[in-house]
């Protein structure tokens, strides 16, 4: 009995060694176990891919670079946008296009936290991926897409040209109506959007016609005295519809050559000596309407001081340099013109008689 008993407490004592050694081997594996887990716990898990690119086991920084790396190919694509004929081209990035890799990246490294440390060490040691895929998003600010817009708008812009009759170095030029041009500039954002998003190569940006204010149909009536000539035109728009023989000022006065506008109309005017001290010495002071009146049956009043388009007994004068400034005209000429011009007339003075122009607006006239 004494010697069984010695045996049964011996084969106890080993298989308690056994037991020992065999926790202390387990604790010492755990431990290593956690150990390694602890060292890698900075490095995404296997089989997370971002992208379709494979991330498991990089840190941090290696998969930003690494993802990075395609994330910088699509925002350099370049966008070729044309509008009116004018084109440039522009970055996906310069166009306002972002992308969140580092955020991405960390969404990577969380997937290990949804997992126990025992249960991360047997994914990296067995190397078993835990098949998780990330896309990195992408994000449009409007900011650079609208300084874009308005910087084509200014380029592109083609205002839109009134028809009008102007003087340029004292000869009269004619411009016809012309539309103009301007950028759809909200049609243009959305497009330049759209081409973003869907990574076009190129986008054509849409235009609108600028209507001019005052088209040739709409330019109304315009005088022009021609003193090299002594020849007055009457046109409406740019077509001349009525011209007529005139008298202009003699030597040493002036009809005063520029642009100016009928201001007034009077019928069977009163003539009123506007140098009585001058030229008009000996003269009445009023002469009423009536045959002998120097102004005739009608006038015409300019914007130019003391000058007037008018009728006149003097009828043998027309054709020639006879009056102190007005511009003289044969009576029924005068009657038949004078209906048809509405104050506000445009009347442009050009051309000068054989002696040239000499200023001397004070001694203007009839």
């Amino acid at each position: 009995m004494g010697r069984h008993a010695a045996r049964t407490a011996g084969r106890w004592t080993v298989v308690l060694l056994v037991l020992l050694v065999l926790v202390l081997l387990m604790s010492g594996m755990g431990y290593a176990t956690y150990r390694y887990e602890a060292s890698n716990s900075g490095r995404i898990l296997p089989g997370v891919s971002i992208d379709g690119l494979a991330v498991g086991g990089l840190t941090r920084a290696e998969a930003v670079r690494l993802v990075s790396s395609g994330v910088d190919a699509t925002l350099a694509r370049q966008v070729t946008i044309d509008a009116a004929g004018h084109s440039s081209t522009a970055s996906l990035a310069d166009l306002g296009l972002h992308a969140d890799v580092a955020g991405t990246v960390d969404r990577a490294l969380a997937v290990s936290q949804s997992y126990s440390w025992m249960s991360r060490a047997y994914h990296r040691l067995r190397d078993r991926p835990v098949s998780k895929s990330f896309s990195v998003p992408f994000t449009l600010s409007a900011g650079p897409i609208e300084a874009l817009v308005g910087q084509v708008a200014k380029e592109v812009v083609r205002p839109a040209r009134n028809a009008s009759f102007d003087l340029v170095d004292g000869k009269l030029v004619q411009t016809h109506a012309r539309a103009g041009r301007a950028l759809r500039s909200v049609a243009s954002a959305d497009l330049i959007r759209s081409a973003v998003v869907g990574r076009q190569a190129s986008v054509q940006l849409p235009m609108r016609r600028v209507p001019p204010k005052v088209p040739d149909d709409r330019l109304g009536k315009t005088l022009v005295v021609n003193v090299t000539k002594n020849m007055l035109s009457l046109y409406d728009g740019f077509r001349v519809v009525r011209s007529y023989p005139v008298a202009t000022a003699k030597a040493g006065f002036l009809t005063p050559d520029g642009a100016w506008s009928v201001v007034g109309k009077v019928m069977n005017p009163t003539w009123h000596n506007p140098a009585p001290n001058g030229w008009g010495a000996g003269e009445p002071l009023v002469i009423p309407p009536g045959p002998t009146n120097p102004l005739g049956t009608r006038a015409l009043y300019l914007s130019a001081p003391g000058i007037r388009i008018h009728g006149t007994p003097s009828d043998s004068s027309i054709g020639t340099y006879a009056s102190h400034g007005c511009i003289r005209m044969h009576i029924p000429d005068s009657e038949a013109l004078y209906p048809l011009v509405p104050v506000g007339t445009p009347v442009f003075i050009i051309g000068a008689p054989p002696w040239g122009i000499t200023r001397n607006p004070g001694v203007t006239g009839t």
